[in-house]
């Protein structure tokens, strides 16, 4: 509930700290005193656009602030998600107006962006005036009141979590319908990719085997030259390295009986010598085998060349990464070929999930049927109640063609007022009045089930008089006891049935004029209602009826 209003240098108001009642409030005052500017403020610092010509004149800064009591409405997840500083008992909106033309606003002198300022406002407070009627042309609003009554919660929190799955299942098939067209449409040419790198049969470490062989066979000649030339120089006829080793092994040898160190020499020139040997052995087999084969240097080149070929198709620069083409290609059109199967398994899951979509909103249309009834009933008893008696009142239902988040409904509240008139949609066939009515009855009957914190009624009861006044008081006085309901209002039989009343006027000074509010005690609200009664001209028989309003 709304606890306090604080507002300074907005309009005519200089300062103005105004602390309301739970239960139903009512605010009177003269026309132009100022009661839709007390409301306007509030609506500014619930999150409404700012407007710097709303700082009083002569004031650099305007500062609004409302507090209110949260401690029953389970709001801390917001607070947590806005990353906001949560009091269990308390909430205050504070909004800063500049001459300059920017704002601020803050949620427990934290600063925050409008919206969310806008989003919090509006799940502890409602503000109706004659614009709010509009809502009853808005089919969502229809349908919300109707779910209200119908106790649709849980059914709806099942078909709505089912209807997000068949969702993303309509958008994951629609997203494999366009990947299976478009790949489709290259399956051709990832084949015939496919099918060119795999005859290639391309191997890990081919590139450098090949690359290598190639510059043995283009060099035949100068390596079997060179070998025969260091054969020769190891051990040819004439004097070569092994037989030089040969005879200076000898000659070490013959030193050993008389000289150490001979051993020593002997056993490094035999290795020497055996080593040579070896070598040279080798280099002279070598030389024999080595010949110039012109066709495998000319299959070689051929297949080098396909391999440049093929990277320079493919923009890579290895056997290795032509490979990892091949494989992608290859899983490419794997997954072309099971599309189908893919696509049929999906489309089977987006039709078990469109079928139980089906069967819960039959569940729920039929609550919201039933529920229908009742509301009809309780509309037209209220509308007879102020006097509208030839009043009719029916909720049309109309499937929809596809499912929708709240379900698969179309629904539209038709109204008439008089007998002979045909049953049409509220915005084609009520008048102003008529709708007022129409919408403190269909507020009435869902505030038990709404639970909105607090509601405010800005001059609702306007175009009645008389017993329809009174009974609408009592309507709202019934709403008090349920939510705080605060009535802004020109009518003694509603001003009489508050709990607390309070007085908007205004207050010269030499200087200009303020708006002031105060709360009346029982003789002040005795003079009010009864001025309210009697006009200008204060009647005894005026401040007499008023006692009777007042129960005095």
């Amino acid at each position: 509930m709304l606890k306090s209003l604080f507002i300074r240098n907005y309009v005519l108001i200089d300062e103005l700290d105004i602390r309301f009642e739970d239960g139903f409030s009512v605010i009177t005052g003269e026309t132009g005193a100022g009661k839709s500017i007390i409301l306007g403020a509030l609506s500014l610092v619930l999150g409404e656009r700012a407007d710097s010509r709303s700082i009083q004149s002569g004031k650099d800064k305007c500062v609004i602030e409302a507090i209110f009591d949260i401690s029953t409405y389970r709001l801390e997840k917001f607070f947590q998600e806005n990353d906001l500083e949560y009091d269990t008992e308390a909430c205050m909106f504070r909004r800063e107006l500049y001459g300059s033309g920017k704002s601020r606003a803050f949620i427990n002198d934290s600063p925050v962006p409008l919206s969310v300022v806008k989003e919090l406002g509006d799940m502890l407070i409602d503000v109706h005036s004659q614009h709010q009627n509009l809502l009853l042309a808005d089919t969502h609003f229809q349908l919300n009141v109707v779910d209200l009554m119908a106790h649709t919660e849980k059914q709806l929190a099942a078909y709505r979590s089912e209807y997000a799955n068949y969702h993303s299942l309509c958008e994951k098939l629609d997203e494999l319908k366009n990947r299976a067209s478009n790949m489709k449409q290259e399956e051709d040419y990832i084949r015939f990719q496919y099918e060119e790198l795999s005859a290639a049969k391309l191997r890990v470490g081919e590139q450098e085997e090949l690359e290598k062989e190639s510059d043995t066979l283009s060099h035949t000649e100068e390596i079997k030259a060179a070998l025969y030339k260091i054969t020769e120089l190891l051990n040819g006829e004439d004097k070569s390295v092994v037989s030089s080793l040969r005879d200076a092994l000898n000659a070490v040898e013959q030193l050993s009986a008389y000289f150490p160190k001979a051993n020593e020499y002997a056993g490094r020139l035999r290795a020497s010598y055996i080593d040579m040997n070896d070598l040279a052995s080798e280099t002279n087999v070598l030389k024999d085998d080595i010949e110039f084969d012109p066709e495998r240097l000319e299959w070689v080149n051929n297949r080098m060349n396909t391999i440049y070929s093929l990277q320079k198709k493919h923009k890579v620069s290895s056997v290795e990464e032509l490979i990892a083409k091949r494989d992608a290609y290859e899983v490419q059109l794997n997954t072309i070929e099971s599309f189908d199967e893919d696509l049929e398994i999906l489309l089977k899951s987006q039709q078990m999930s469109y079928g139980l979509l089906v069967n819960q909103a039959a569940e729920i249309t039929g609550l919201r049927k039933k529920a229908s009834k009742t509301i009809e009933k309780q509309i037209i008893e209220r509308m007879v109640l102020l006097g509208i008696p030839n009043t009719r009142f029916q909720i049309l239902f109309a499937p929809k063609s596809k499912p929708a988040a709240d379900g698969m409904d179309e629904v539209s509240f038709l109204f008439s007022a008089n007998k002979n008139e045909q049953l049409k949609p509220v915005a084609q066939t009520a008048s102003g009045g008529e709708i007022s009515r129409l919408m403190l009855c269909v507020k009435a009957m869902i505030a038990g089930y709404a639970a909105l914190p607090s509601i405010i009624f800005d001059e609702i009861d306007i175009g009645v008089s008389g017993e329809i006044a009174d009974k609408m008081a009592d309507i709202m006085q019934d709403l008090g006891g349920k939510m705080q309901v605060i009535t802004i209002t020109h009518l003694p039989q509603i001003a009489a049935k508050g709990k607390a009343h309070y007085f908007v006027y205004k207050e010269d000074s030499p200087e200009r004029t303020y708006t002031r509010i105060r709360r009346l005690d029982d003789n002040e609200r005795v003079e009010e209602i009864a001025r309210m009664l009697s006009g200008a001209r204060m009647t005894q028989a005026a401040v007499d009826n008023a006692k009777v309003l007042l129960g005095l």
